[in-house]
Formats: structure tokens, C-alpha cells, sequence
């Protein structure tokens, strides 16, 4: 018979038990053990001996596990400790403890049917004769009351645990009942040098791990727009969420003290291609059935939304991407940063080569034209050793969980190590080539003659990968890391690397043009949005000799994907020096895609020799701003008030209006909506928060509507305890 439901699949008689995948699920260790059967009369009273009265996880964020541990930020009512160093449990008894005569263990247990030997059940012992993999030992015996120090091991499973403790009795084994507020979490631990994720620099440590305000950039090279980001990896439930990614993943338990298979099972989960994963991608430009991607402000309720409706959240693009793998990685504890690549290329071919045709007057041919250039493009990096790479890859890996090209099968990219990549090492595990291309392309201008055949006549071999970014270690300034991903641009070095890069498939344009003698110029501009400007197209001689330029210039309306949305200027000029347009706002302000940024290229023909030259340039629009402000004493859990401020500057009314304002540890997310805002008018928004906890933190705004993307507003704030 046939039935429109899909097959049930079973493990039945592949496996003798489903793979222990879920961390929520946890089995329930029984109370009593028996050693062997009951007497007639049943088991004998075991009243006489140990029994359990009462078991502190000593879970105040004041006390020393969560000091010790750097745990301390989370928000959270149970105990959360990191692996490879030693915590404490206090056991009260019914009686005074008794070394020679007692025993007892304090039991771990981790997901569904926990063993011994997957690592997935631990019982530590107080004795030094009798230990298992993770240490214990009495720190403290007082009477009834037994301090037990528990050092787990530095690759522990990483996840929620449920603790017992367990008495031996002549007649068996007798637990404390399941309590939930007995359960622990074990989070990776890179301040130990045991653990896979260790990172000494301490400074780069609390950035990359504790850190939770963020800057992302974006615009353009030689105009860098910043994004402040809340990545609150400490906020209630967050944790939680992370886990239960891995969870939907199916990852098997045993698997989660790994961080490589780790941060490739995430780069595949946060995007929802495939998997069902925590976001959905879109570039449309339509986001009426979620929420815009340049409107959050923050991960927090992009993973708690997840967690709650089971459902992938709408919308992302690269830098949401970013941002919420960044708040996963260091909720968990291994360190990582958000970089960005200004002019990424995402060529469809998995060559060296960015193809751009021209049509025989120099004008781009849209049509043909199918590579793209990104404007920028955000991923991450972690930091982790690499056992399964040769000695001397491991350190910053390259994760990327926007869904651009599949990796074995499934929407990933990475870990990819970044020495790898620089020294085009491109075989090594895993997409070292796709990133490696991302930074290296050149771009070939073609031209394409009437009768369908091509001739290279441009290569612009320093355009791509021009500035590689991340936010300074203790600072809001940037940290320009272009040097990590490749050698100076024309250097011996380079030469070899992309030699390297070819042998493992990676190919390059081979042309050898003869470099020319005018240099086309388009000189920075930086406008505001609604602004007239000037544009200005240059020649300039390196022999001295006059040269003219029948030049092409076309100016159009571009996504931060390079992808055209409409062209809004178009001139041929004959230049001899230089030429200026006047551009009116009137001009693009109609065909202007979220992130405002305009694309310029100018192609020319030199008439006395013959050669074309090209130029490209992108100009990101600047935005108006939010104002926010404080009012209050600035204390822990005393009343303020924050009040966010915004003008309207232009002629036209903003329509279907979302702001949105949040704050690591003080202010969780919140956002209103207003129907429209009339041209030249003011809004003000007031909302009361009381800080939970004390030190520097930044509040972060976004207002967004179809017709303006992006205006934003932060503030630095130090909250007195």
C-alpha cells in the first residue's frame, strides 16, 4: 500500500541501540542497586548506614566555582564549570563521615543510557587508591559535612550533567533521588593548557571568550561602517539553546568534547538550508513574515526564538550569521571573533578568477557577467588546536556559517585553518580553497566580441581580499588582520603561495598584458543618504606624454552581494585629465536596496596604444542616526530609564518603523513599532531597565523600515555595583 508519510527508520537490527544524540533526554539513575536478589522478607532496613541529607552545588555566582571558572557572567540558577579544572560539591550526611568505613561516589551522567565506557556516565571517588579518569579528592571533611573537590578531564564531554551521589551499602547501591536543580553544565575550558581550545594571551582570552559586546564592520575599505552587536552568550537561556542546536543536529554525545567536529556541525545548523538550522538567509529585500536582517541588534532572541518554536528564525544575512555563531562558540567556551573580508569574491567555479565581460564597447554586459563580488563578507574564526592537521595549522580557524557553497554535501565552510590559507596549504580539512579564493581572486575583465569569443584584457590582481577585519582586543577600535590570511601583495612569497594554490586546483589567469600607462582614478567620496555629490573620474599619465580616453563609466544601485539592482548612471566621456559629474540624490534616491551602497565602474580605451583600463569603486551611503540616552543612579538593580531619540530627515514618511534597543547584562531585548514617522518629525521612546550586574557594557539601537535600512545608535555605559 502506498502512504504519503515517509518511512519510519529504525536502528533495529544496525545498531543494538539508537546513538545517544540528545542532551535533553537524560536517563534517570534508579535510587537503590540491589547486588543481588531480595530475601524473603524483602531487602534488610539500610538504616544503619550512610545515607545522603542534603547535596549544595555551591552555584552562587559569588562563590568560588563560578569565580574560579570565569562563569560568573551567566545568568543562570545552576552550577556551570569548565572542563580540565577542579570544582567543588558540598555532601551533608546523616552522620560524621567516616574515611575508612564509608563509601561513596559522586556520579556523573550525560544524555540518554549513560556508560562507563562512552565516557557519558563518570563516578569520581574520594579516595587517592581508587580513582576513575576524573579526579576527586576531599577537600574538606567536617562531621557530617564532606567538601568533594571533582577535576574533570581536560576532553571532557561538553554539555548538561546530571550529579548523584551514591553510598555502597552489603546490599547495594543507594542514590539520591533525580533532582534537577542537581544538574551541571561543563563548558570547554581555554584558560587551561590541557584543553584542545587553550589561548594564552590572557587579554585576547577575555575578549574572544567573555566579551559580549561586539563590533562588526561593514561598508567599504576606504569607508568602514561599524555594526554594534550584543552577543549575549550569558543571558538566561541561551546556553540552553546552544545545546539544543547540537541537539537537532543529532550529534552524537560522545562527540561534544571535540571542537572541530563541533564548530563544523554549527556552521552547517545556524543556517537553515538543509538542516532545518536556527536562521534563515534572505536577501530579497521582503521580510514581512520576520524580522529585517540590518534590524537586530543582538543573538539573544534569535537563539531563544529557536529554542522556544523549534522553527529557523527569519531573516540573516552574513554578519547575523556571524554574529550568532560568534555568541555560540563563546557561550560554550571556545574563543572566537567575527572578521570581515572587504571585497569577498564568490566566484561559481572554485578558480582563482573573478570573471567581469565587457561587451565590445568597453560597457559591462550584464548578461554574461555571473561572478559577484561582495562588498564585504563577515565569517568567524576559532581558536583550537588541530590533532588531525599537520603540527603547526592549529590556532585561528576560519568557520562560516552562511550558506554560499555546499561542503561535503550540506550548506558549511570550515574549520579551515588560516595559516593554512596562507601558506596554500589548500588540501588540509577543511575548505581552506573555497576561503582561500575568497581573499586571492583576481578579477579578469573579458571582452566579448559579437560573435561570442572572449579576450582577457584586464586583470586586477589587488582588488579582492583588499582589508581583513576584527574588532581590537579590549577596545571598540578595529584590528586589521589582512597579514593573517596572506603575504604582501606582490611579494616573493605571494608569488609562491598562489603558485601552491594551483597545484592543488585552485586556477589563475595566466595573461601577460603589458601593463599600461594611464591609471584610471575614482577618487573616496563619502555621502550621506539623500545628498547630491560630485563624482570624479581621473587619467593619469606615467609616461609623461598626453594621453586621451574614450572611457565608459556606469554607475549603478548594488546589494552588499555585488549583485545589480538597477543602474542610475551612465556617461562616455573623452577624458584627458579628469571629468566631473553632478550625481542629484533625485538620480538613485528611487532605486536605493537596503545598505544604500553605490557601485561605480569605469572602463576606457587608451586611443593612442590601444590598451584598456579599468576602475571600480563602491560607495556605502551614510546614514542618519539614533541618539540614545540614560537617566538614573547607574547602579545595580536600581531603576533607569533609557530614551531613545530619532528625527526624520527627509521629505518622505517612513512607514512600518521597528526600533529596537538592548544591553548586555543591563536592558534584554525589547522593540516597538511605529506606523509611520511624517518627513521632518521626531520620535522619542522612553524604556525603564534595571541593571543585573556591574562594569562597562554599551547599549546598542536599530531603527529599520523598507525604505531605511540600518540607522543605529549605541552607548557606552559603566554600571556602578
Amino acid at each position: 500500500e502506498s502512504s504519503s508519510q515517509p518511512r519510519k527508520v529504525t536502528h533495529h537490527g544496525r545498531v543494538a541501540a539508537p546513538v545517544a544524540s540528545s542532551n535533553e533526554d537524560t536517563e534517570e539513575l534508579p535510587e537503590f542497586e540491589p547486588f543481588g536478589a531480595p530475601g524473603p522478607r524483602g531487602f534488610p532496613s539500610l538504616a544503619e548506614y550512610l545515607d545522603i541529607s542534603k547535596v549544595d552545588m555551591m552555584k552562587n555566582r559569588a562563590e568560588i566555582n563560578h569565580q574560579q571558572h570565569h562563569t560568573d557572567r551567566f545568568n543562570t540558577n545552576f552550577l556551570i564549570v569548565r572542563r580540565g579544572q577542579e570544582f567543588q560539591v558540598k555532601i551533608t550526611f546523616n552522620r560524621p563521615y567516616d574515611a575508612d568505613k564509608d563509601k561513596f561516589a559522586v556520579e556523573f551522567g550525560i544524555g540518554p543510557s549513560p556508560q562507563f565506557s562512552k565516557r557519558t556516565y563518570m563516578p569520581v571517588f574520594p579516595t587517592p587508591e581508587r580513582q576513575s579518569p576524573w579526579a576527586g579528592r576531599v577537600v574538606v571533611a567536617a562531621g557530617p559535612e564532606v567538601t568533594m573537590g571533582i577535576t574533570p578531564t581536560a576532553d571532557a564531554i561538553v554539555g548538561r550533567y546530571r550529579l548523584y551521589v551514591a553510598v555502597v551499602t552489603p546490599y547495594g547501591i543507594r542514590r539520591t533521588c533525580t533532582d534537577v536543580s542537581r544538574d551541571l553544565y561543563i563548558l570547554y575550558n581555554p584558560w587551561v593548557k590541557e584543553d584542545v581550545v587553550f589561548l594564552e594571551d590572557e587579554e585576547e582570552r577575555d575578549e574572544c571568550v567573555l566579551n559580549e559586546s561586539g563590533v562588526i564592520y561593514h561598508g567599504t575599505w576606504d569607508d568602514i561602517a561599524e555594526r554594534n552587536w550584543n552577543f549575549g552568550q550569558f543571558d538566561f537561556g541561551v546556553l540552553d539553546a546552544c545545546l539544543y542546536v547540537m541537539d537537532r543536529a543529532g550529534m552524537p554525545i560522545v562527540n561534544r568534547g571535540d571542537p572541530v567536529k563541533m564548530a563544523r556541525i554549527a556552521s552547517a545548523m545556524l543556517n537553515s538550508r538543509d538542516d532545518d538550522g536556527v536562521l534563515v538567509g534572505s536577501w530579497s529585500g521582503d521580510y514581512s513574515y520576520g524580522v529585517a536582517p540590518t534590524s537586530w541588534t543582538g543573538s539573544t532572541d534569535i537563539l531563544l526564538s529557536y529554542y522556544r518554536t523549534r522553527k529557523p528564525v527569519g531573516y540573516a544575512q552574513c554578519w547575523v550569521y556571524a554574529a550568532v555563531f560568534n555568541s555560540f562558540l563563546r557561550c560554550l567556551g571556545i574563543p572566537a571573533r567575527v572578521v570581515t573580508n572587504f571585497y569577498s569574491a564568490h566566484d561559481n567555479d572554485g578558480n582563482l578568477k573573478t570573471d567581469i565581460i565587457l561587451d565590445e564597447n568597453g560597457r559591462i554586459d550584464r548578461k554574461n557577467t555571473r561572478d559577484s563580488i561582495w562588498n564585504y563578507h563577515c565569517w568567524n574564526e576559532c581558536f583550537m588546536a588541530r590533532a588531525d592537521l599537520p603540527t603547526g595549522f592549529g590556532g585561528w580557524q576560519a568557520v562560516d556559517a552562511t550558506p554560499q557553497e555546499t561542503s561535503d554535501g550540506m550548506f558549511r565552510c570550515g574549520p579551515a585553518s588560516v595559516r593554512a590559507i596562507k601558506h596554500g596549504e589548500l588540501c588540509f580539512p577543511f575548505d581552506a580553497a573555497f576561503v582561500f579564493a575568497e581573499v586571492n581572486s583576481d578579477v579578469v575583465f573579458h571582452s566579448r566580441k559579437r560573435d561570442g569569443t572572449m579576450e582577457v584584457v584586464k586583470v586586477k590582481k589587488d582588488h579582492v581580499g583588499r582589508l581583513i577585519l576584527t574588532k581590537a582586543t579590549g577596545s571598540y577600535d578595529s584590528r586589521d588582520i589582512t597579514e593573517l590570511y596572506k603575504f604582501p601583495e606582490g611579494s616573493v612569497e605571494e608569488r609562491t603561495v598562489l603558485e601552491k594554490g594551483e597545484v592543488y586546483g585552485c586556477a589563475r589567469d595566466q595573461s601577460t598584458l603589458p601593463e599600461a600607462d594611464v591609471e584610471l582614478r575614482l577618487p573616496a567620496l563619502e555621502v550621506a543618504v539623500g545628498d547630491d555629490f560630485e563624482l570624479c573620474l581621473e587619467a593619469v599619465s606615467r609616461s609623461g606624454e598626453s594621453r586621451t580616453v574614450d572611457a565608459y563609466i556606469t554607475g549603478s544601485v548594488v546589494y552588499y552581494t555585488g549583485v545589480t539592482s538597477a543602474d542610475f548612471l551612465f556617461k562616455t566621456p573623452t577624458l584627458e585629465l579628469e571629468e566631473l559629474w553632478q550625481v542629484p540624490a533625485r538620480s538613485y534616491m528611487k532605486k536605493l536596496v537596503e545598505q544604500a551602497n553605490l557601485h561605480f565602474i569605469a572602463t576606457g580605451k587608451v586611443k593612442e596604444t590601444g590598451q584598456i583600463i579599468t576602475a571600480m569603486k563602491v560607495v556605502a551611503l551614510h546614514m542618519p542616526k539614533l541618539s540614545i540616552k540614560v537617566s538614573g543612579l547607574n547602579k545595580v538593580n536600581e531603576l533607569m530609564v533609557a530614551t531613545v531619540d530619532f528625527t526624520n530627515p527627509f521629505s518622505l514618511v517612513l512607514e512600518h518603523v521597528y526600533v529596537r534597543v538592548e544591553g548586555a547584562g543591563v536592558l534584554s531585548p525589547v522593540f516597538k513599532y511605529y506606523g509611520l514617522i511624517p518627513g521632518g518629525s521626531r520620535m522619542t521612546w522612553t524604556e525603564e531597565f534595571t541593571p543585573r550586574r556591574a562594569g562597562p557594557t554599551r547599549l546598542i539601537a536599530t531603527l529599520d523600515c523598507a525604505a531605511l535600512r540600518q540607522v543605529s545608535g549605541q552607548l557606552e555605559l559603566d554600571v556602578l555595583p
